[in-house]
């Protein structure tokens, strides 16, 4: 009879290797199942290599646990640059300039030297922040560690010059590069354009051996953001039709969106549709704002339509841009339904429809759509806090919105705005409280704007109350600045109480500041644009 097998041993037997407990612990990530791959890393200690702690960590951070995600860092026996990339990016992701920073330093001190991903994630987490200025040390370190001859670095650094504005170590990384293909030209155009230099974007568009799709929307896309749209057009106009894909359509739409020119950019939808190209939930998106800052309903229903019959992805930019559309084109109801049946809401999201109920007078449901945004665990914004003050302002709950302008610094950390001050100040001045809207601006920690002096003078002129009015007055003065209706509703108040001798002399000082009265407002250009009567036809 055979001996019994010892005990740890046939614990051996049942233990799982480190390369199965990494295959499934992927696969449930891949199944978006982040509970399960919990699981199966916690009951099996002893399988655990670098691999597990990585794919784990990086599990973490694609479902928005950072912190657990650091803490998981922190615990690690052992650890590779795949697992500072990995930390690195999660808070590039979250968007943490300072703690990107900090790691990389910590990274160097540990022994680890970056790679080729290393560098760019830390480059483009940097962009548009203080540590661009970084970019050439860090060029540097490049070099020194031999990763000079690569593309991706290469490409990642040249974008890091370009957001700068350092034309000229850009156009020398370029040049040092040993194998130059399509992407790197790319980047080159692009940066080119980044720093205002189209002249010399447009020679290397010009010579670039071979051009793609992207060289096409680098080129255009530049032509945008300087403020060229008419040579972005005159470009695009000379690209044969059948190579028009959905990019290049959706980067002009974008452009002439941007550009304020919104009719053109609904023109310009709807031939991209009669030509046959299919729009994506960007293109759509895009459409969708300028049918809502043009009331265009009509199309914009048409929009809906074809995002409906065509399947487009559950995309939260496309839905809150339909939410936003029909808010802003008058149809509350529709825009509600759209919000209701969304599955995933972000705060540009509640925004939208907060806003939209505040403007169409329904500030009481605007503010029980906040307090329930609040449960979901979205944390309000700026322009949410606006969308509410602006709410108690048309239903006239003064000292709710007290409490909420208050809240914005105590409870969530938020810094009032000068939006937030004016819509503060309409508040008390539609409920007649003029001694606390003058209070409040006395004490600003910011220097009124004219939409704060509107706002008092508005009240002002509601309640007759000329002596504020005065206060505002000097108030408007030291801005050195000239509003037309600022004047108008002065001339409004010294005239109702009949103090002609104040409204000759505004009258006179309007004509020596050359302040011309407008002969009406959006009234008179909506009559000239008429959006909303207008019928845009879609094949």
């Amino acid at each position: 009879m055979a001996p019994p097998v010892p005990l740890s041993f046939s614990r051996q037997i049942g233990a799982l290797s480190s390369i199965v407990l990494n295959s499934m612990i992927r696969k449930c990530l891949r199944d978006s199942n982040l509970k399960e791959a919990l699981q199966l890393f916690d009951r099996n200690p002893a399988s655990r290599d670098v691999v597990s702690w990585n794919l784990v960590m990086d599990g973490l951070i694609e479902n928005h646990r950072l912190n657990q995600a650091q803490r998981l860092f922190d615990e690690m026996p052992h650890r590779d640059v795949a697992s500072w990339n990995t930390i690195l990016s999660g808070y590039h992701r979250a968007r943490d300039q300072s703690r990107v920073y900090l790691l990389l330093r910590k990274m160097g001190r540990f022994g680890f030297f970056p790679n080729e991903y290393t560098i760019s994630i830390v480059i483009t987490a940097f962009l548009g922040s203080k540590f661009s200025s970084l970019v050439p040390q860090i060029h540097a370190r490049v070099f020194h560690l031999g990763l000079g001859s690569s593309v991706f670095v290469a490409s990642a650094l040249m974008k890091g010059y370009a957001n700068i504005r350092e034309s000229t170590g850009l156009q020398r990384l370029f040049n040092e590069l040993l194998m130059k293909d399509v992407s790197s030209w790319n980047t080159l155009i692009s940066g080119c354009m980044e720093i205002g230099c189209i002249e010399d974007a447009e020679r290397a568009f010009r010579t670039m051996p071979a051009k793609n799709s992207i060289s096409w929307t680098s080129l255009l896309n530049g032509y945008i953001i300087n403020g060229r749209i008419d040579k972005a057009q005159l470009v695009f106009e000379t690209i044969q039709e059948s190579e028009r894909n959905v990019y290049l359509w959706t980067v002009m739409i974008s452009g002439y969106v941007k550009d304020k020119k919104y009719e053109e950019a609904l023109m310009f939808f709807i031939s991209m549709v009669n030509s046959g190209a299919m729009p994506n939930h960007f293109t759509y998106s895009c459409t969708l704002s300028a049918c809502a800052l043009t009331s265009s309903l009509l199309l914009g229903q048409q929009v809906h339509v074809r995002v409906v019959k065509y399947g487009m992805p559950n995309s939260v930019v496309l839905l809150t841009s339909l939410v936003d559309m029909y808010a802003k084109c008058g149809d509350i109801v529709s825009a509600s339904r759209v919000f209701q049946k969304m599955q995933n809401k972000n705060s540009v999201s509640w925004n939208s429809i907060i806003g939209g109920l505040a403007r169409h007078g329904l500030g009481t449901r605007a503010l029980e759509m906040f307090e329930q945004m609040i449960e979901e665990g979205t944390k309000p914004d700026q322009v949410s806090f606006v969308n509410v003050l602006y709410a108690c302002g048309h239903v006239g709950l003064v000292r709710e919105g007290e409490a909420y302008f208050k809240s914005m610094k105590v409870k969530y950390g938020i810094e009032a705005e000068l939006k937030h001050y004016a819509c503060m100040v309409d508040l008390y001045g539609k409920a007649g409280e003029l001694d606390k809207a003058e209070r409040l601006i006395k004490e600003m920690p910011i220097e009124p704007d004219v939409v704060v002096w509107g706002a008092f003078i508005g009240a002002s002129a509601m309640h007759s109350t000329r002596k504020l009015s005065e206060f505002a007055v000097q108030g408007i003065e030291r801005l050195k600045k000239d509003h037309p209706a600022v004047y108008s509703m002065f001339l409004k108040i010294h005239a109702e109480e009949g103090s002609w001798s104040e409204v000759t002399e505004l009258k006179r000082m309007l004509g020596r500041k050359h302040v011309e009265k407008q002969k009406a407002g959006w009234t008179s250009y909506q009559k000239e644009l008429s959006p909303a009567k207008k019928q845009y036809p879609m094949t």
